[in-house]
């Protein structure tokens, strides 16, 4: 059983997404700044199915809801 807490490059490649350092701060990099105002989940460059992901983490407050919102505050800076 793995106790440790998900990182970023865990949450990427959950999302399917290239998950490498580079990938990340690219993707970062290429998304930023979302609109104060605009929920993570509700960019329009995540699939449905990542949408879905996404809110439900943070939702349930899910093992991934804390790397989920480092993703959020990184994509709102």
């Amino acid at each position: 059983m793995d106790l440790a807490a998900p990182t970023m490059h865990d949450l990427f490649a959950q999302l399917g997404l290239p998950n490498e350092e580079e990938d990340v701060q690219r993707f970062v990099s290429q998304h930023r700044p979302l609109a104060q105002d605009m929920a993570l989940a509700d960019a329009p460059f995540w699939t449905e199915s990542q949408a879905q992901f996404l809110r439900e983490q943070l939702q349930g407050d899910a093992d991934w809801a804390e790397v989920v919102d480092q993703l959020n505050v990184a994509l709102h800076l």
